[in-house]
């Protein structure tokens, strides 16, 4: 059997029991090329200068050491023994004509093997460097920007392995769901195939993605979770634009009507996630912050694309059940019914608090603020756009206030503070009660309050 031969049977037989590894290493490499895009990072413009980007530094470097582990995995023990000591021979024994044979042999890459050394070599130095300049307190966009064209070239320059060889990678982007390739195959006119299946494979690429950053299932870096949640502000820009594209050429008017919500939805969420969740995320250095910033934004964005795959489906199909899609799907009925819920809760609490006598305050605005932290956490990811500012800005007043506070000067305050958020929520309820999906459906008022009866406990 020739060396080549040999090559590709480790390396296809790597492919097929790592397949998940593989998708993961192609989305990690799409996601380091990105984030060295100012455009695509939670930073102000006008800091850029002057900023420091040593954090920004040590997510490349986290997400780095993540691809050096998948491609130790990969590669076999025996082939990183032989590159490891061709390594050292280089340096210590061979002449530079040698040395300039064997590199030559390398960049070939007439073999896929050779393609995953130059990978692997690559990033091993890339960590080596990184390492060295992290030793500085002050690392200059100029010196953050030219770590990103060092590896944009060694991927784009990767005959095998370039991330971006295609959009949707047919190795990975797939529609393993009969009950939607079933509907695609069924729609009749070419064009509006051709279209709809390109969507519906670039929401599960969507999905492909966020499976590698969903910090509850996966063990590892959370900053490689970021990275990859950024890398989606890019796909999503390319995306929108796509389906813009589709829109003009579009003739039926409910389709396009469809094809311009997805978009709508695609440019509003994006904002709550890139503008609102992960704005400056890089400033607060808590491990559990960044958590329930990554989580959120993930909870978000992957709402987001199961619904918009949904949506698409069943217009084509009226009789397909969400369920046959994901078993876990939310419907958006039981999203607005939950939300309506908790914002009822919160109005309950705040009502409470407001015609507590002194003695009972404390109680009432502890038992708030634990209802408030479970909010935070579970019910932000489901509000408006145009609503979370609000949100944010009455919880964290709220949340730096303590139970000594209330009284005197500082009760007055936050009087004045409960009862003008309360009046806010008061205009979001009604906003939710009008959304079509609840039409009908009244709000569980015993439910409400055995659960606000539980933080009062």
């Amino acid at each position: 059997m020739t060396e080549q031969a040999l090559a590709d049977n480790w390396l296809a037989a790597a492919k097929k029991k790592n397949k998940d590894a593989f998708s993961e290493l192609d989305v990690l490499l799409r996601a380091l090329d990105r984030f060295f895009n100012i455009e695509n990072l939670p930073v102000l413009k006008e800091d850029i200068s002057g900023r420091n980007f040593f954090d920004e530094m040590h997510a490349v470097k986290d997400t780095i050491l993540r691809v050096v582990g998948i491609l130790d995995m990969l590669i076999p023990e025996t082939k990183k023994n032989v590159y490891w000591f061709q390594k050292f021979a280089q340096s210590k024994f061979l002449t530079d004509k040698k040395r300039d044979a064997l590199r030559e042999e390398l960049y070939k890459q007439d073999v896929p093997e050779k393609s995953l050394f130059l990978l692997y070599d690559s990033f091993v130095n890339l960590k080596g460097i990184i390492t060295d300049i992290m030793k500085t307190d002050h690392i200059p966009y100029l010196t953050f920007a030219n770590i990103g064209q060092i590896l944009a070239r060694e991927l784009r320059e990767n005959v095998h392995f370039n991330p971006f060889r295609y959009d949707l990678n047919p190795q990975f982007d797939v529609i393993e769901n009969r009950e939607i390739s079933r509907v695609v195959k069924e729609i009749a006119a070419q064009d509006v195939k051709k279209q709809v299946s390109a969507m519906l494979l670039h929401l599960f690429k969507f999905l492909r993605y966020l499976r590698y950053a969903d910090t509850s299932t996966r063990f590892g870096s959370l900053n490689s979770s970021l990275l990859i949640i950024l890398l989606l502000r890019s796909e999503f820009a390319l995306f929108t634009g796509y389906l813009e594209t589709v829109t003009r050429k579009v003739e039926d008017q409910e389709l396009k009507a469809l094809v311009k919500a997805v978009s709508y939805q695609f440019s509003m969420e994006s904002k709550r996630v890139f503008l609102q969740e992960l704005k400056d995320v890089f400033r607060n250095k808590s491990p559990q912050y960044l958590k329930g910033r990554i989580e959120n934004g993930h909870g978000i964005l992957k709402n987001l694309s199961e619904q918009s795959i949904a949506q698409i489906v069943h217009y084509f199909s009226p009789e397909v059940k969400e369920s046959d899609i994901f078993e876990t799907f939310v419907t958006r009925v039981e999203q607005s019914l939950r939300l309506r819920e908790d914002i009822m809760i919160l109005h309950r609490f705040l009502f409470l608090f407001e015609q507590a006598t002194s003695e009972k305050k404390a109680r009432v605005f502890d038992a708030m603020r634990n209802f408030m932290l479970y909010f935070q956490s579970f019910t932000f990811k489901l509000l408006r756009y145009d609503d979370y500012e609000e949100f944010v800005s009455f919880f964290s007043k709220m949340l730096a206030f303590n139970k000594n506070e209330i009284r005197g000067r500082g009760l007055d305050k936050l009087s004045d503070k409960t009862k003008q958020f309360r009046i806010f929520i008061e205009t979001c309820l009604r906003q939710i009660s009008n959304r079509s999906e609840l039409a009908g459906i009244p709000a569980d008022m015993s439910r409400i309050e055995n659960n606000l009866n539980q933080y009062m406990e």
